[in-house]
């Protein structure tokens, strides 16, 4: 590893407090601030579907062809990617926020001079800057976007986040109707479409002066006083807006600081110790991009080349296909931290595959009209929109949290490359043959792509939901392994042997619990079919022996120990609450602040232990036969809520 001289070892807690906040005005800040820039991409790409067909009539004041706009899709995307390693690499020897303002202000200079394209080589040029602005954004905002927010909530704010998108697209859409109307000149209105990405640029660049670093960064590249300092600011304001005291954190995590890393080492971490996640994370990036670069960029020229519709109509169409996208990962985004990350993503992939060769199918038999081609395109981008932004989630979460930023411009930048900018170049060509059937090969194409994607993730899929981004993938910078190695107790044994004789015990019953639970959600996942499943399932391990187990991770038994007191304040309010309704259970304990999914697993836990009973009305009580340890296999009534979601 490289190191600097100046760094030190140091313990922190930041992670855990940052995981154990509630949903916050911060959050949404968060949300707003660094998730925009997935509005822009959207305006970008959809500015140019929607103007395309314009761009390329006569008296446009640019002589483009159909191709021509394939090729300047693929040169964004060429420049997206260049963008991303160049980007990405500054951005974890420099910090998230320095990065921000730069990347943001490429864009918005960039976009803005293509409004004053005269020549196909001035619009390419154009283009690619406008791409390296874009794809440094990718690095910076995924990686702090994930570093913020609570693993409780980070795959559906994620994937909400990346389907912001296609609001950038209906904006863009519904903006060129106006545009490409006859209250402009024909070589007006789409420059002002371009200029309207410039407005959106700089609105943005004022909400993102409040997004602070991301801690995380700062504690890893010797700058922990400061780390501290936002944290406490952060924990501080909500503490003003909930009223009430945070809990306390979860286990600390001890690192050795780091400088910078670089990109031989992440290529080496990722084929030696993460190959399978390195091959999931191209698959996932290589489907997602061919699908959605060649046909989004090319939809407009498609409905417009073979399906006889008008170059000042195709906005609407537009607007309606970004409409169906941002639903997607709208309306699924929350079964991906409640079912779980494989079958999601594995669902979302194949099941738009499935659809997209259904379209070549019919475009081959000649059987679709303008109208049902365009349904069936929306049906397919509504399922993929969420697979594809999962990708992004996938990389950003699977691989240590010092490559973070560099893995995702590494997966992005070749992923892209292959599927990102070949499936524009041959949809253009496809289209500008005019040969429907070779626009069938196309989707042909892209639906294989998806598929494979879909089957690497059934297999080499992480089952991540609800997990710290710590236990997910042990830093590099850890000094657990280092201290498991040499046989040394962890620092944890040590704090724990410096605690009162009541915490001990308290800690021991505690301990005593979650191996019982974690015995028996063994034992469920080796019953049945679920013992075939494919991918990592859950390990066993003694919480109260972290430091002794070789590869695990501190992390994960504080995600033990954050379920055990929930299930806790669940049984504690029913013996004193007595027979309470589901509603009134949840509202008592504060569930919703837990994150989506948590309060109704604790729940289960506590059926399945004994410890609480469900009836038929919907009112929950006290079990009359607790269990010290966890219990046994639980009542019938908890084998009815199991639900194997271990």
């Amino acid at each position: 590893m490289t190191t600097t001289t100046s760094m030190k070892t140091i313990t922190t807690r930041v992670p855990s407090r940052l995981d154990r906040l509630p949903w916050s005005r911060f959050h949404w800040r968060i949300v707003i601030g660094l998730g925009s820039v997935w509005i822009l991409d959207g305006l970008e790409v959809t500015v140019v579907g929607a103007v395309a067909a314009r761009m390329t009539e006569k008296g446009s004041g640019i002589a483009l062809t159909s191709a021509d706009i394939g090729t300047a899709a693929a040169i964004y995307v060429a420049g997206a990617c260049f963008g991303a390693l160049v980007f990405g690499r500054l951005t974890d020897r420099f910090g998230r926020k320095k990065l921000f303002m730069i990347t943001l202000g490429i864009y918005v200079l960039a976009t803005v001079a293509t409004a004053f394209s005269q020549s196909p080589w001035y619009f390419f040029l154009a283009r690619f800057i406008t791409g390296m602005g874009i794809g440094g954004e990718y690095a910076a905002i995924n990686s702090a976007i994930d570093e913020l927010i609570p693993s409780r909530n980070r795959g559906q704010v994620d994937l909400a986040i990346n389907g912001s998108y296609w609001v950038g697209a209906a904006i863009g859409s519904l903006a060129a109707v106006g545009l490409l109307s006859g209250a402009f000149a024909m070589d007006l209105g789409w420059r002002l479409a371009f200029g309207l990405g410039g407005i959106l640029g700089l609105g943005i660049m004022v909400v993102r002066r409040n997004v602070p670093e991301s801690p995380r960064w700062l504690f890893i590249h010797g700058r922990e006083e400061e780390a501290e300092r936002i944290v406490d600011r952060i924990e501080a304001e909500v503490r003003r807006e909930t009223g009430r005291e945070l809990p306390e954190p979860a286990e600390a995590i001890t690192i050795r600081q780091r400088d910078v890393i670089p990109f031989v080492e992440i290529a080496r971490t990722a084929v030696r110790r993460y190959p399978r996640r390195a091959i999931l994370g191209l698959a996932l990036f290589i489907g997602q991009a061919f699908l959605y670069n060649a046909i989004v960029f090319d939809l407009g020229t498609i409905l417009s080349g073979f399906f006889d519709v008008s170059s000042g109509s195709v906005p609407y169409f537009m607007a309606i296909f970004a409409g169906a996208n941002f639903l997607g990962p709208l309306l699924l985004g929350r079964w991906f931290d409640t079912v779980g990350r494989k079958p999601m993503i594995a669902g979302t992939y194949l099941g738009s595959a499935g659809v997209a060769a259904a379209i070549a199918i019919l475009l081959m038999n000649d059987s679709l009209t303008a109208w049902w081609f365009f349904l069936l395109v929306s049906v397919t981008f509504f399922v993929a929109s969420a697979g594809a932004s999962s990708a992004y989630l996938t990389v950003s979460e699977v691989f240590p949290m010092e490559t973070r930023a560099l893995s995702i411009s590494l997966f992005f930048a070749i992923g892209t490359a292959v599927g990102g900018i070949t499936g524009p170049m041959l949809f253009g060509q496809f289209i500008h043959s005019g040969n429907k059937n070779l626009v069938a090969l196309g989707f042909i194409i892209g639906a294989a792509a998806m598929a494979l994607g879909g089957i690497v993730e059934v297999f080499f899929g992480v089952r991540a939901e609800r997990q710290s981004l710590e236990s997910i993938a042990t830093p590099l910078t850890a000094e657990e392994a280092e201290a498991e190695w040499r046989n040394e107790p962890s620092p944890q044994a040590e704090r724990d042997r410096a605690r009162p004789e009541e915490d001990r015990r308290k800690a021991r019953h505690r301990d005593e619990r979650i191996v019982g639970r974690r015995i028996r959600r063994h034992e469920r996942e080796e019953t049945g079919g679920r013992k075939y499943r494919p991918g990592p399932g859950s390990s066993f391990y003694s919480p109260g022996m972290v430091g002794s187990m070789g590869k695990t991770s501190r992390s994960a038994a504080a995600a033990e120990r954050a379920l055990d007191e929930e299930i806790e304040k669940v049984v504690k309010i029913l013996e004193e609450r007595g027979p309470t309704e589901l509603k009134e259970l949840e509202k008592a304990v504060e569930g919703k602040s837990w994150g989506p999914g948590r309060f109704r697993k604790a729940l289960r836990e506590a059926v399945r232990e004994s410890r609480a009973e469900g009836r038929p009305d919907g009112v929950y009580a006290r079990a009359g036969r607790p269990s010290a340890s966890g219990g046994g296999g639980g009542t019938s009534e908890g084998r009815r809520h199991d639900d194997g979601d271990g």
